[in-house]
């Protein structure tokens, strides 16, 4: 069950998803108790179950791939471009890379609720530690809100400059 706002100021909500099996359908309780807390946007999700925290932790930790990928890929693609003229064959396939794994995160991934959420493995950062104390044995998995805007300009603008550098270079070089 989700208790929302255990702790409850204007600005923040935290959502506890507790592993609680009441019925045979309790892990798809957990996805649905999950699902209402991202919807909601609260700043820190609990959640006890183990094998719903490790699914969700993998599917952002897919999400982050994405993004670094897309990033990476991208300022290797200007970097090479810029410095290997002669060589538009790097520049092409690492822009090509990254437009790949900026297309996949734009179209499968930006418009999940989670995207807006980062693992957080140290307790101390967390923003409401007195919340622990609530907690039972268990090593349930933190989900923190952060924005993410600055994220998707950052690999959206990158992606585009690497893109217009290798088509440059292969236009370059065919001409």
């Amino acid at each position: 069950m989700v208790d929302k706002g255990v702790y409850r100021d204007d600005n923040s909500k935290v959502a506890i998803i507790r592993e609680v099996y009441d019925s045979e359908n309790a892990h798809e309780t957990f996805e649905y108790e999950l699902e209402r807390a991202l919807e909601s946007e609260c700043t820190l999700i609990i959640i006890e179950p183990s094998k719903l925290g490790d699914e969700t932790s993998r599917w952002i930790t897919v999400g982050n791939c994405l993004h670094k990928t897309a990033t990476l890929s991208g300022l290797t693609a200007i970097t090479t471009g810029l410095i290997w003229g002669d060589r538009p064959y790097i520049c092409g396939t690492l822009g090509f890379v990254s437009l790949i794994t900026c297309g996949l995160y734009t179209l499968s991934w930006q418009f999940d609720p989670c995207c807006q959420y980062q693992v957080e493995t140290d307790t101390s950062k967390l923003p409401h530690v007195e919340v622990l104390a609530i907690l039972g044995p268990s090593s349930p998995t933190f989900l923190v809100r952060k924005d993410d805007t600055r994220r998707r300009i950052l690999h959206a603008t990158v992606t585009l400059g690497a893109i217009s550098i290798s088509a440059w270079r292969i236009y370059q070089a065919f001409k």
